[in-house]
């Protein structure tokens, strides 16, 4: 069915995790067909930082990698998958991804909404109603 599927996942959620790369498997319908899993670390605000320990920042983004791998081999995803770790808000950064790798799909994962995601938006939200591709979300 689809080329390129993309695959945001949030690492602090394992449980839906493997739910989003089975449903990827079964999108990409081409021997060529390439799978990118993207986590995106939200900035932390100035004054925040300041009081976090040196080196926070590049623990994080090892251990983020380091999930994503284990994550695609688990699975036993092909070597042609992609891992990207983006900063940012979510919803721009997966919507900038999908733009950037030329993404036929986005697998995106939903949650039960907060009082915050009726007046702010979900991340899935966003994705949905500004995404140039389709976008399948898992609830």
């Amino acid at each position: 069915m689809f080329k390129k599927v993309l695959v945001p996942i949030d690492v602090s959620h394992a449980e839906r995790n493997g739910e989003l790369i089975e449903r990827a498997k079964q999108l990409v319908d081409t021997p060529d067909g390439v799978i990118s899993i993207l986590n995106v670390i939200e900035d932390v605000p100035g004054y925040v930082a300041a009081e976090l320990p040196a080196g926070i920042h590049e623990r994080v983004l090892e251990r983020a990698r380091n999930e994503l791998e284990n994550l695609a081999k688990k699975h036993d995803l092909p070597a042609s998958t992609e891992i990207h770790l983006a900063h940012g808000h979510p919803s721009k950064q997966i919507l900038e991804a999908s733009e950037k790798g030329d993404a036929d799909v986005i697998v995106i994962a939903s949650h039960q909404p907060g009082l915050a995601d009726y007046f702010l938006g979900s991340v899935a939200g966003k994705v949905v109603r500004h995404a140039h591709c389709c976008v399948m979300v898992l609830r």
